[in-house]
């Protein structure tokens, strides 16, 4: 008979009770995938891939131990098992684990409203390979492009399975298609790269192969006799491109784990001022064909809808159930679950509302400062908020881009930061994170 990732996850528990465990769960992943890349209008790189990994978590009293394997043979569940309730029995208390009560479990989902998978047969090779040689061919077609360092395109699906000793068991499928490339101008030691690519659900979302290959080729070209910028206080533009990890800072450190340990800056601030009042951060697991959507977290609880940041104002923490429990509060379902790793919390989809302005309009406000497109190293501070990147991008002169930049730092305090941002209203709405280009007027630019 088949095994499945329903039927593994069921035998991995039975196993583990036979072996000695008082509760468990179980998550099993099975996915295919296939790549491919090319290279001087030819095939560089292809590789195929399929597998299966099996994740046994077993709980004794407060002990717990978690085992993996990518061995589905029946012996090999057996002895999971039985080393998993080794270890478990080995391991310290721990006062705030535990599976979640059965009456909380989530039993009913709408799956087919989510649209995490496409139903459309999986790409051959030579359809992959005519992507990405499209998109080289694009890269290459833009004036001032010497050549593409890599044009790939690839395909996933991939069917995840969770079940639990005390009732709960629900799985999904979820597929995606990627197209990606890479461009170099100029030449000998005055050479640009820049990047272009996109993954969706749906083939049919995704953006064309000659728009990916002619936007990395124009990043690219824009980029050509870089300076330093002055050194000073300045307004900074982060583009779209990378304006999300702002607010990922953020979400670190709402983090219902960072709080529990009280290493956080936002540890003390529930209630209060977090964002401007016109901007919101609002979580949606629910949204059709986007990669974070789910019906259900990593221990069997309903996702929810919910607003993080209110009008500003900070309102709560993610939580899974050990961080719930260390708070004394209730989990959000946002607990994820690896094959390797035992759950923690974590945010799915996430948008921030968006201004009333274009990037155009903000940078016509800025005056003078930096649009900063590529952010490299971090170093923040989880306790102080402190925030200092290396950063590359455009010098704004008069409201007007003037020249490229690169190898300058920006620095500042996510609490100021945040504080007074205001928000363009350019955020794609087909990203897990949709958070537009973001102005911040004031941080350190350490240039010249």
């Amino acid at each position: 008979m088949t095994q499945t990732p329903e039927t593994l996850c069921h035998a991995l528990i039975e196993a583990a009770q036979k072996a000695g465990a008082e509760a468990a769960d179980a998550i099993v992943a099975e996915g295919q995938s296939l790549s491919i890349e090319v290279h001087n209008s030819k095939l560089e790189h292809a590789e195929r891939s399929e597998g299966i990994d099996l994740g046994l978590r077993v709980l004794i009293g407060k002990q717990q131990a978690l085992v993996s394997s990518s061995d589905m043979r029946a012996e090999t569940i057996q002895t999971m098992a039985e080393r998993a309730v080794a270890m478990a029995r080995e391991a310290p208390e721990d006062p705030y684990t535990g599976l979640a009560d059965a009456g909380d479990l989530v039993q009913t989902w709408d799956l087919d409203a989510l649209e995490l998978a496409d139903p459309s047969p999986e790409p051959s090779p030579e359809a992959l390979q005519i992507d990405a040689l499209a998109a080289e061919a694009a890269g290459l077609a833009i004036d001032g492009v010497s050549q593409v360092q890599a044009a790939g395109a690839g395909y996933g699906r991939h069917r995840v399975h969770l079940a639990t000793s005390n009732g709960f068991s629900g799985g999904y499928s979820r597929t995606s298609r990627s197209l990606s490339c890479t461009a170099i101008a100029g030449t000998g030691t005055e050479m640009e790269r820049d990047y272009d690519g996109d993954t969706r659900t749906f083939q049919a979302d995704l953006r064309s192969a000659d728009e990916i290959g002619r936007t990395a080729g124009e990043r690219a070209v824009a980029q050509l006799n870089t300076r330093r910028p002055e050194t000073g206080s300045f307004p900074i533009l982060f583009d779209e491109r990378i304006s999300s990890s702002l607010i990922g800072h953020l979400l670190a450190a709402s983090n219902g784990a960072a709080i529990a340990r009280g290493a956080s800056w936002l540890k003390d601030m529930m209630g209060e001022q977090i964002l401007p009042a016109s901007l919101s951060v609002i979580e949606d697991p629910f949204r059709p064909r986007i990669s974070g959507s789910r019906p259900f977290d990593g221990e069997g609880l309903a996702t929810q809808r919910r607003e993080i940041i209110k009008d500003g104002v900070l309102t709560g923490w993610t939580l899974d159930l050990a961080s719930a429990r260390k708070l004394d509060l209730t989990s959000t379902g946002n607990a994820a679950r690896g094959i390797g790793s035992v759950p923690s919390p974590s945010n799915w989809n996430i948008a921030l509302t968006p201004g009333e302005h274009s990037q155009a309009d903000l940078l016509r406000d800025m005056g003078t400062g930096l649009l900063v497109t590529s952010m490299i190293g971090s170093t923040i501070n989880p306790n102080t908020g402190d925030y200092s990147r290396g950063a590359s991008g455009f010098w704004v002169e008069n409201g007007e881009v003037q020249y490229p930049v690169n190898e300058c730092t920006i620095a500042g305090n996510l609490k100021d930061m945040l504080r007074n941002l205001i928000a363009a209203n350019d955020g794609r709405s087909y990203l897990s994170r949709v958070v537009p280009s973001l102005l911040v007027e004031g941080m350190t630019i350490a240039g010249n």
